[in-house]
């Protein structure tokens, strides 16, 4: 199956669906890692939006990339709980471990406020896990892991 037809099945399972374009830039991001522009601009022509108020969804939310990016990602929790909790601490060593290895991205309440600070370790298709209570130690065991299954 060619990326076009994959597209296309994407599409035609949210026919007709009421507030479509979320659940179909959910699904490409999962399929091929990103948004791209000749996706926005077919999306854009199934949902009869422009290209503008698509490409304007896909800038908006930071879950979605106009290109791939093949690396492991691991979220860290910046709100308010896991700041309290020392997260800020941890960031440098986070980003020394993780070098052009691994994608750190800053996430905003990862519903662990008790037992921050936390992670998620994103893994397309597979589920994302969840990493409560880590110091620096336990966030460099974890990433890691991340480059050693990569």
């Amino acid at each position: 199956m060619t990326p076009a037809d994959s597209l296309d099945a994407i599409l035609a399972a949210h026919a007709g669906r009421e507030g479509a374009l979320l659940p179909i830039l959910h699904d490409c991001s999962t399929a091929f890692g990103c948004v791209s522009a000749d996706a926005e601009a077919r999306i854009a022509m199934a949902l009869n939006l422009s290209r503008a108020e698509v490409h304007g969804v896909v800038s908006f939310y930071h879950d979605f990339r106009e290109r791939a990016d093949a690396r492991p990602c691991v979220q860290i929790c910046r709100a308010e709980a896991c700041q309290a909790r020392g997260v800020e601490a941890l960031i440098a060593g986070a980003e020394q471990s993780a070098g052009d290895k691994v994608r750190l991205e800053p996430v905003y309440c990862l519903g662990l406020c008790a037992v921050g600070p936390a992670a998620r370790v994103v893994t397309s298709g597979m589920g994302d896990t969840l990493h409560a209570r880590l110091d620096g130690a336990a966030l460099a065991r974890l990433i890691a892991a991340q480059i050693g299954a990569a």
